[in-house]
């Protein structure tokens, strides 16, 4: 376990990064909480977490695709708890929809704000990072598979993906650490979101590389910070997810176009049916 003095998370308001936040908090971490807003009950998890830890945190709010007032929520942060040595992007939007039905608009904002985001907060945080700090980025394990309905999702990811590869080995030579985080499914308030809506197929789909709840990810997640690791995949179906598409491409793509097939079968029954 790394005693990291100061962290700075954005999106911490809730789901995976809020989750980090109260365990850094608990082992006395002082954090920067970056994001739009934030709830009264994360507010109030906050604060307990910091008492238990003895150690202080505090909100700053920034909005991922405005670079500026990530620049300023940055130099707050720096201002009160010093440089940070853990640098976290965790803010991010999901938009399930497939390709026909999915708007010009709605693809901009998910690029906007899981891509250029990401970078708009490397480029904040970078500058006040020191060697044997880390910066790590929440992508997806959609932006290493993808799936149906992810046409914006999936891009934004894989973006995110090949970022943090060429910031590792642009920032690693010069002792700063980066770390790429690609969970499958967590059932995060977005994710929760996502399922009253989100299309049919790509909800059988992400059965492949199954669920975790919040609190078995986010101790995966800060277990893998600790040791430094480049990717992280937290579960085993996950890793066995990512693992079947990178060493068999052809098998793993025949599995998923097989559940594809059987899914949209047996969609178009039941509208045969209902018509």
């Amino acid at each position: 376990m790394i005693n990291w003095t100061h962290a700075v998370i954005s999106g911490a308001g809730s789901g995976l990064g809020l989750g980090i936040a109260l365990r850094l908090l608990r082992r006395g971490t002082s954090v920067s909480v970056l994001d739009l807003k934030l709830p009264d009950q994360a507010g109030e998890q906050l604060r307990d977490a910091a008492e238990q830890g003895n150690c202080r945190w505090q909100f700053f709010q920034a909005d991922v695709t405005r670079q500026e007032t990530l620049q300023t929520a940055t130099e707050q942060a720096v201002a009160a708890f010093g440089n940070p040595q853990l640098a976290l992007n965790s803010a991010g939007i999901v938009v399930n929809r497939a390709f026909p039905d999915l708007s010009p608009e709605e693809f901009h904002r998910v690029v906007d704000v899981n891509l250029n985001g990401s970078f708009h907060f490397a480029n904040a945080v970078l500058p006040h990072l020191q060697p044997g700090s880390r910066l790590a980025l929440v992508a997806s394990l959609a932006g290493l598979t993808s799936n149906y309905g992810y046409a914006a999702y999936g891009a934004s990811k894989f973006g995110v993906v090949g970022l943090a590869t060429t910031l590792r080995f642009e920032y690693q030579p010069l002792g700063i650490g980066v770390s790429c985080i690609c969970p499958a499914e967590v059932r995060t308030p977005m994710v929760e979101k996502e399922k009253l809506d989100g299309n049919p197929v790509s909800m059988e789909l992400r059965k492949v590389a199954g669920s975790l709840d919040v609190d078995t990810a986010c101790d995966e997640i800060l277990a893998g910070l600790d040791r430094g690791k480049w990717q992280i995949i937290p579960g085993t179906r996950g890793k066995l997810t990512a693992f079947a598409n990178r060493v068999f491409p052809r098998l793993f793509y025949r599995i998923c176009s097989m559940v594809l097939v059987r899914v949209l079968r047996r969609q178009s029954s039941t509208l045969q049916e209902s018509g």
